[in-house]
């Protein structure tokens, strides 16, 4: 078994590392997203939905590039510490370990939400302590368990696009119809909708667990990437064909509410179960995540440098997962942080920001630059098509990281001197 210098290991070979990404991407958004992005573009919807894949696949290529030149755990942190320097690497990092650790503690509690509302909290909590044990039993048991997850929920939305157009009552002119937002409606759809393809980042993340990273990671980026567009395509064109823009812009459960539009009640429950699932696997790619950004911030002391341990056995950041499923957990039982992760979606647009500054460093011909280029551009024009509050809470956050790095380095000079 290939070992790295770090002592984690090259296990997953293109279809474990495929099987991640879709793990992060159909999650649980694709159950809950194409409302609140109906509701911003009005008719515009598939608009924002191709205009949030272009966007993805600039980052997917900046991110698939960079990882094939630096194949280590960490993902952004890394290539713009390597490429760039070490704040604008720290400030990926922390825009990436803060922001989605919110949302981790979100995934969870979308888990108990589902599963049994009157428990939220504590279903949240178990999920969190589960999921934390499997990640740290080894990246094998990991990349098994999301092989299952995506399998469900693949089924389950294969069955919503099926039940939708067989119906008769999905019509095509639906999927135009109806007041646009304009631009910036379509904008802010593209913002909400990105999300949902972000999890391609999870497999540069495990970038020392790869096999044969140069090879491995810049296919399984697009092929994951390209997966998760097919689905989430059919599923918005399927749900927008039997709701309409405006009945789908108001649905709290759009695909729950297309299935029983189109005449089957009896799919209600199966989805809300899909949607269960979904968020389990989010959750479970999001700690992998999550960690490994955690494990290259403590090497650099960034972080505390005791997160930094490799378990001897199972080859895992051990204490980096244990650290992050107990602030998840402690999140999840306490705080109800669904509504309140708007920084989330402004800081990763700023983590792939820095992906694709970092990857124009990679070449200085006019055609390589120009993916890193409009990914650049589009990351900038989504983040701040977002509402407001989303956009002032997450500068908010990225300040308090810049001032912290300040205070280290302050430190760290006066006690050099």
């Amino acid at each position: 078994m290939t070992r790295t210098d770090a002592g984690l290991r090259r296990r997953l070979g293109l279809r474990d590392a495929v099987v991640v990404g879709l793990g992060s991407m159909v999650g649980a958004g694709v159950f809950a997203a194409p409302g609140p992005a109906a509701r911003a573009a009005g008719s515009g919807l598939l608009a924002g939905l191709a205009l949030a894949a272009v966007v993805a696949y600039c980052n997917a290529l900046s991110s698939a590039r960079l990882a094939a030149r630096h194949p280590a755990s960490g993902g952004t942190y890394v290539y713009g510490r390597e490429r760039l320097g070490a704040f604008w690497g720290y400030l990926a990092g922390w825009a990436f370990v803060v922001g989605k650790t919110a949302s981790c503690a979100a995934m969870a509690l979308t888990v108990g939400a589902y599963v049994w509302p009157g428990q939220a909290h504590t279903v949240a909590v178990a999920a969190v302590v589960a999921l934390t044990a499997v990640n740290y039993g080894g990246i094998q048991k990991s990349a098994w368990l999301t092989r299952i997850i995506v399998a469900v929920v693949l089924a389950v939305l294969a069955a919503v696009v099926v039940v939708c157009l067989a119906s008769g009552r999905a019509d095509a002119g639906r999927l135009g119809a109806g007041p646009s937002a304009g631009p910036g409606g379509v904008l802010q759809a593209a913002g909400l909708l990105f999300f949902a393809f972000a999890g391609y980042a999870r497999i540069a993340t495990l970038g020392e667990e790869v096999r044969d990273p140069a090879r491995t990671i810049p296919r399984a980026v697009p092929l994951a990437l390209g997966i998760a567009l097919v689905v989430y395509a059919a599923v918005a064109a399927s749900v927008l064909g039997v709701l309409g823009a405006d009945r789908l812009g108001h649905a709290a459960a759009p695909l729950a509410d297309a299935v029983r539009a189109a005449g089957a009640p009896g799919l209600v429950p199966v989805v809300r179960a899909g949607a269960a699932v979904a968020a389990l696997g989010s959750l479970l790619a999001l700690i992998l995540g999550v960690s490994r950004t955690t494990l290259a911030m403590a090497r650099d002391g960034h972080l505390p440098g005791a997160l930094a341990a490799v378990h001897p056995r199972f080859r895992v950041p051990h204490r980096a997962e244990a650290a992050v499923g107990a602030v998840v957990a402690v999140l999840a039982a306490t705080v109800d942080v669904r509504g309140a992760i708007g920084f989330s979606s402004f800081g990763v647009l700023v983590y792939y920001a820095v992906a694709n500054a970092s990857a124009w460093t990679l070449s200085a011909a006019p055609r390589a630059r120009l993916v890193p280029a409009v990914g650049l551009l589009g990351c900038a024009a989504l983040a701040f098509a977002l509402p407001p509050v989303s956009v002032a809470v997450g500068a908010g956050v990225l300040a308090l990281g810049v001032a912290v790095y300040g205070v280290r380095r302050w430190w760290a000079g006066r006690r050099g001197a």
